[in-house]
């Protein structure tokens, strides 16, 4: 696996650190249960980091010098990968001189995707792609993106070469055959997943104890990154309309940040939102909780009545899953995979994004049935572990690996009897 800007080892909620690395850290664990042996290559943003990091017996996470070994945005990136990609073809060289060629790359992201290409052309390694965000989506909602503005034709050329592309949703999909001319033929829809022994309900009486949290107020969750694109600020500002409208005063509670405690220094977009949240009158009712490991994450959870997501665009999203897996109903964004996880009306309710005005509708609504989120969240629940458990998603990835690397097989065969006839 390549992951360029998102180690599996990082934790969730920081600017750069999100789904991507909790999807590739999860499919590892899970591909190595299925008898597959893993290196994932990540760039040091550290000097304390070692070469090799032995996550387990089958599992190794390799840290790839590329630039200073400190944090660098990935949309700065991308001069860096020339040197990532000659690391990573020399650690490839030196493992089938061992004797222990690897059979496949799975690339995680656009500039990864461009590791893996060259790894194609020098070395002949098939490669796998799931790009976790598109570049001409997000230029669609962020016009003054700051990647580097070659990014789309980058992303056609490895698009171009890989054996197989994955899309997280529908939606995903859809954008991968209309903006980027992907073949059906190479096109798989397999989507993200939560972890059963992470994610599963917790009573909530128990779970706001823990937490600290009021036992008898209504409260709202909402996790994740911490950009704006995220669209946290339509949270707050529904939060004003619901307690101006509807006699209603939740407590909003936030987590996601750069830091353990709360700081508008080392995360902006909190210093952003708390002063919108003094502008709507419920500065005192937001509750800014900082950074969290991924071990307190469902106390969070199943401590809200709801859990609100609100993105501008979102090529999967995580964090409804894991809501859903721990029984809690979900508002979210019509959006992306969103829309898919979400099941209107039967798991929890979608609004369009940046809509304050419908979101703080449903919050009422919700708040006003004691009933409704007991019984979204039962549905949600049974409707996560269906369809989206990492164990189901690993397996349908290895389906396509199995796929993909036959197809090279029968390729490399059919190249090697052509060389001998000439």
């Amino acid at each position: 696996m390549i992951s360029e800007h998102a180690s599996p080892l990082a934790a969730a909620g920081g600017v750069d650190s999100g789904g991507q690395n909790i999807y590739v850290a999860h499919t590892a664990r899970h591909l190595a249960e299925l008898g597959y042996a893993v290196d994932v290559f990540t760039r040091r943003d550290s000097d304390k980091l070692p070469d090799i990091v032995e996550w387990s017996p089958s599992i190794r996470v390799i840290h790839v010098t590329a630039g200073p070994p400190r944090f660098v945005r990935k949309e700065s990136l991308l001069p860096l990968m020339s040197e990532f990609a000659r690391q990573v073809v020399e650690a490839a060289r030196e493992a089938n001189e061992r004797g222990e060629p690897y059979a496949l790359c799975h690339a995680h992201f656009f500039m990864s995707g461009l590791v893996a290409r060259r790894l194609k052309q020098e070395l002949g390694i098939p490669f796998v792609v799931t790009f976790h965000a598109l570049g001409r989506v997000r230029l669609i909602h962020q016009p003054h993106d700051e990647f580097p503005p070659e990014r789309c034709v980058l992303e056609q050329m490895v698009i171009d070469a890989a054996d197989a592309i994955i899309a997280e949703c529908p939606q995903d999909e859809a954008d991968l055959r209309r903006l980027y001319r992907t073949p059906s033929s190479r096109l798989r829809m397999i989507p993200c997943g939560f972890d059963p022994d992470e994610f599963t309900p917790v009573d909530r009486r128990e779970a706001r104890a823990r937490l600290r949290l009021p036992q008898h107020r209504p409260i709202v969750l909402q996790l994740g990154r911490m950009v704006p694109r995220k669209g946290v600020e339509t949270v707050v500002r529904s939060l004003g309309i619901v307690e101006r409208h509807y006699d209603i005063r939740p407590l909003l509670v936030i987590v996601g940040g750069e830091s353990f405690e709360p700081d508008p220094v080392l995360t902006p977009e909190i210093g952003r939102l708390q002063r919108i949240a003094a502008e709507e009158g419920v500065g005192d009712d937001v509750l800014f909780v900082g950074q969290r490991s991924r071990s307190e994450l469902r106390y969070f959870y199943c401590a809200a009545d709801v859990f609100v997501t609100m993105p501008w665009y979102e090529p999967f999203g995580i964090t409804p899953v894991e809501a859903m897996a721990c029984g809690v109903p979900v508002i979210g964004s019509r959006v992306g995979g969103v829309q898919y996880s979400v099941e209107d009306g039967r798991t929890g309710f979608l609004v369009e994004p940046r809509n304050a005005e419908a979101l703080a509708r449903r919050l009422a609504h919700v708040f006003s049935n004691p009933s409704i989120p007991s019984l979204l969240g039962k549905r949600g629940r049974k409707r996560a572990c269906e369809r989206f458990t990492w164990q189901r998603v690993s397996s349908l990835l290895a389906d396509v690996y199995a796929e993909v690397a036959a197809t090279a097989s029968v390729a490399t065969s059919v190249a090697a009897q052509a060389q001998g006839q000439r």
